[in-house]
């Protein structure tokens, strides 16, 4: 099924107002446009991962606004610190009277599985992953490699020590998704780089995630692909203290994943000049994802039993192109064209 995704614009709005009227924030102006009830649960990254989890709530959020209702009163999020969190947070979401509940990530598979199976009145969705057989879950996927695919083509363009590094978070099929393309993309520039492979075993684990940067970093990597959510972050950190005793010219890069980074790579440089180490973000529109699926179940048209692959054609992934070089875009250009036109079939697995 190809759906086209439209960005969320999260632009910010100003509220004017007087002092006396600062809990406005708190409140939606105008009656609710739904009566559903829309919550999801966390992997173990948080609502404040800077990836994926958060892409999903900014989502969710927006959707919460086109529809006057605010956090608590129409849409909220369960946040897991555990994976034994996941059923807890599901029956609590369930027992506060959300209708439906989004999974955010494959490790809520099983307990999702066994929720809906129990819960036959509450609709479910899982994000990265897919179950089948039952009419109250809907399954999300996305075309990771086809992303992954232009950000080693960006990196290969990019390096010059022709070592590039590649940091995952628990290896999986959607990791493995990430890290496949990100290969082919760099092979299909120069089969001659070499790509340093890790797995954190994590994604909450930060400064799991900065050991293994600076270790890629030290072996001569000058540009790192993460995709490991809160893992991820300790990664951000190394690039940022590595940089901060470089010239900007020397500088070593990251690309971020599943939303655009570059904010988280800001830094200034041993000679005194701001700069940024984000070469690159590749997209995975979650949020968007989040809202089209929302408004589905509002008008009662629901996708249960059904599985939807969002990928670079109709706009469910993307690539960021924060830092390229003029050549390195034209590169990206070419290969997503390709992609999209089918004359490059990218490799998941």
């Amino acid at each position: 099924m190809n759906k086209k995704i439209v960005g969320l614009g999260l632009a910010s709005v100003a509220l004017l107002g007087l002092a006396a009227c600062g809990n406005r924030a708190s409140r939606t102006d105008g009656k609710a446009k739904t009566d559903l009830k829309v919550a999801m649960v966390t992997d173990v990254g948080g609502v404040d991962d800077k990836s994926f989890n958060q892409s999903a709530w900014e989502g969710l959020q927006a959707w919460g606004k086109e529809n006057n209702l605010s956090k608590g009163n129409g849409y909220d999020y369960f946040q897991s610190s555990s994976e034994s969190d996941y059923t807890n947070n599901l029956d609590t979401a369930i027992s506060s009277g959300y209708k439906l509940v989004f999974g955010i990530g494959y490790a809520l598979h099983d307990a999702i599985e066994k929720t809906a199976g129990n819960n036959a009145d509450t609709n479910f969705v899982i994000i990265d992953d897919v179950i089948e057989g039952k009419d109250n879950v809907a399954s999300v996927t996305f075309a990771d490699n086809e992303a992954a695919y232009l950000a080693g083509v960006a990196a290969a363009k990019t390096t010059k020590t022709k070592k590039v590094g590649f940091v995952g978070g628990v290896k999986s099929d959607v990791i493995t998704r990430f890290e496949k393309g990100f290969e082919a993309g760099v092979k299909s520039v120069d089969d001659s780089i070499q790509i340093q492979v890790d797995y954190a075993g994590s994604f909450g684990d930060a400064a799991k995630g900065k050991t293994i940067a600076a270790a890629q970093y030290a072996g001569g990597a000058d540009v790192v692909y993460q995709a490991a959510g809160g893992t991820g972050a300790g990664v951000f950190s190394e690039a940022k203290a590595r940089n901060e005793k470089k010239k900007e010219s020397e500088k070593v890069w990251v690309i971020g994943v599943d939303r655009d980074q570059k904010e988280e790579g800001k830094y200034t440089s041993k000679d005194g000049k701001s700069s940024n180490f984000v070469l690159a973000s590749t997209i995975k529109e979650v949020g968007s994802a989040l809202k089209e699926i929302a408004n589905e179940t509002k008008d009662g048209k629901f996708p249960g039993g059904k599985t939807t692959t969002f990928g670079l054609k109709d706009g469910g992934v993307e690539i960021a192109e924060t830092n390229l070089s003029s050549d390195a875009k034209k590169a990206v250009k070419d290969a997503k064209d390709k992609i999209i036109a089918g004359d490059i079939t990218v490799p998941a697995n």
